[in-house]
């Protein structure tokens, strides 16, 4: 009996994967609910920051690109630079991807995954045990949500979209803040444009609260990108180029130089087109970082640091931590503690071969989980392009 590959995740990259071993006649299992992050995670509203182009979900054959879901479905085209890629219409276009080229998905939640001898034990949610030959952890930015120490001490239960603090991947319908003071912390795309959001659904006030000083920036307009410089997802920029179609290089450079392009390149920055939406409707305090926070009476309050000036305070009747995701293995409780033992990591990620093979015989990771090894484009859904047909040689190949 030959047994199956198992993929855990149903996003973008749990997709590209098994459309891309099925290709090759690998049997597989993919477990998770289709775009599930995409659909039930962003706000109403969004917009991609990602161009058409940079929006694809690689396919080992041609006429699964986002052009060719918005052919199909009837809706706008989406192929300009100028185009703005609503949320919705994104996950729509996933979940035509898994229609098309992954229709067995299950829909059910992997518990647990342990290694026995060669082979892996994968428990369910459905009470079912699966057996597999390799597993493929594409379970996306999943659980990993991150929240400053000094506001997870100010919320003792946690963060919750109906409490006092949030995370931004808690909250759907931002309409919820209507009448509402909401200050925001962090200065990266979600932040700024769920502070827009909010102030446009009728929030009272809202405002940025970022550490570094002119942290609140947005990139260029298609028109003023470089034109003697090569074309990638991201715009034109050698360094850009090499990081989006030579990304096995970065997998000779030295632990802290992949860490930084990681967090540095295509770091935080609003898109060009929420600019003119952002300014005078969202306030901005910027070169303070959060000493204390506490909650009184229902409101949580800040105690701002740093910059000039003294201490001060500052409350709302709702914290919004917009502070991205840490990327660590260790949070990743369906995976056994023998296997997480067994990992070689690098600050938190897997350290992986070429072909996202980790340490543990079988085991393999992709998307967000891969760019400690392979870099920032590992971050962005044209990562796929990249990762999906790499994985599947690596694993084909695997004896």
């Amino acid at each position: 009996m030959i047994l199956p590959v198992v993929v855990i995740g149903a996003g973008p990259y749990g997709l590209s994967t098994a459309a891309h071993l099925k290709a090759r006649g690998v049997p597989v299992r993919v477990f998770g609910d289709p775009m599930v992050a995409w659909r039930t995670k962003m706000p109403a509203g969004m917009l991609l920051k990602s161009t058409p182009a940079a929006s694809n979900i690689d396919a080992p054959q041609p006429g699964h690109d986002l052009i060719d879901f918005c052919a199909e479905a009837g809706v706008r085209r989406y192929e300009s630079d100028w185009d703005l890629i609503p949320v919705e219409d994104f996950a729509a276009y996933g979940q035509w991807f898994a229609g098309r080229l992954v229709p067995e998905l299950e829909r059910v939640r992997v518990v647990s995954v342990d290694r026995t001898g060669s082979q892996f034990a994968v428990k369910l949610d459905s009470g079912e045990e699966v057996r597999a030959r390799a597993v493929v952890v594409a379970s996306g930015l999943s659980g990993l949500a991150r929240m400053p120490r000094e506001l997870v001490a100010a919320a003792p239960d946690g963060p919750s979209a109906s409490g006092p603090i949030s995370h931004a991947a808690q909250h759907r319908d931002l309409g919820a803040f209507a009448g509402k003071d909401v200050l925001v912390v962090g200065a990266g795309q979600s932040a700024l444009e769920n502070a827009v959001l909010m102030a446009e659904a009728g929030a009272k006030s809202v405002r940025v609260v970022a550490r570094r000083r002119g942290a609140v920036a947005f990139g260029d307009a298609p028109d003023r990108q470089p034109r003697l410089r090569p074309e990638s997802p991201f715009g034109r920029a050698w360094s850009l180029y090499g990081l989006t179609y030579h990304a096995s290089y970065v997998r000779g450079l030295p632990a802290p130089a992949r860490h930084y392009l990681v967090r540095r390149v295509l770091g935080p920055l609003g898109a060009w087109w929420l600019r003119e939406r952002f300014t005078g409707r969202v306030q901005v305090t910027d070169g303070r970082r959060i000493v204390r926070a506490r909650v009184e009476d229902g409101r949580p309050v800040l105690t701002l640091g740093g910059g000039e000036g003294p201490s001060a305070e500052i409350g709302a009747d709702h914290v919004m931590a917009a502070t991205g995701y840490r990327t660590d293995v260790a949070a990743m409780d369906f995976l056994g503690d023998g296997l997480r033992t067994e990992l070689v990591t690098s600050r938190g990620t897997p350290v992986l071969d070429a072909g996202y093979g980790s340490s543990v015989p079988g085991l393999f990771f992709t998307g967000v989980l891969a760019a400690g090894s392979f870099g920032p484009v590992m971050r962005f859904v044209c990562g796929t392009e990249y990762a999906s047909k790499r994985l599947a040689t690596g694993l084909t190949h695997l004896t």
